[in-house]
């Protein structure tokens, strides 16, 4: 691709553009870009946030495939549905977070792909859910 002068310029703001619009552009957008800043825009605990690399394809049908960086926040209370990090008898995982048999003794952590089974796990188990993911990073290329 060529660019040719002052085109560079213009591709650059698009990066920082603060949205990409599907509709109609608005002259006000003009004046609203700002710098990229991923602490500012993807962080809200950074005393608790936390980042790891994915070791497997567990969660595949999610798009969380092996070498994507998650970032997890330890200061959300993990909610039903939330993928989740956590600590099971000696092992950190990445999982779904079932909360539908609570009252019934146990919680599930859920694969998001048919080959591997769910984890059911009870009191017996040494088990914490050590953070919440809120983003998941992937490299294209």
């Amino acid at each position: 691709m060529k660019l040719i002068k002052g085109e560079f310029k213009e591709r650059l703001d698009l990066l920082f553009a603060p949205s990409i619009k599907a509709g109609f552009p608005s002259s006000a957008d003009d004046y609203l870009r700002d710098s990229l800043d991923f602490n500012r825009d993807m962080i809200k605990h950074p005393e608790a946030t936390f980042y790891g690399r994915v070791d497997g394809d567990s969660m595949i049908d999610l798009s969380i495939a092996e070498g994507d960086i998650v970032v997890i926040d330890r200061a959300l209370e993990a909610e039903h549905g939330d993928i989740v990090v956590s600590y099971i008898n000696g092992e950190f995982n990445v999982k779904l977070l079932d909360l539908t048999h609570k009252k019934e003794g146990y919680i599930e952590l859920r694969s998001a792909n048919p080959k591997y089974p769910s984890f059911r796990i009870d009191e017996c188990d040494n088990f914490e859910v050590w953070g919440v993911v809120v983003w998941t990073i992937k490299k294209w290329k």
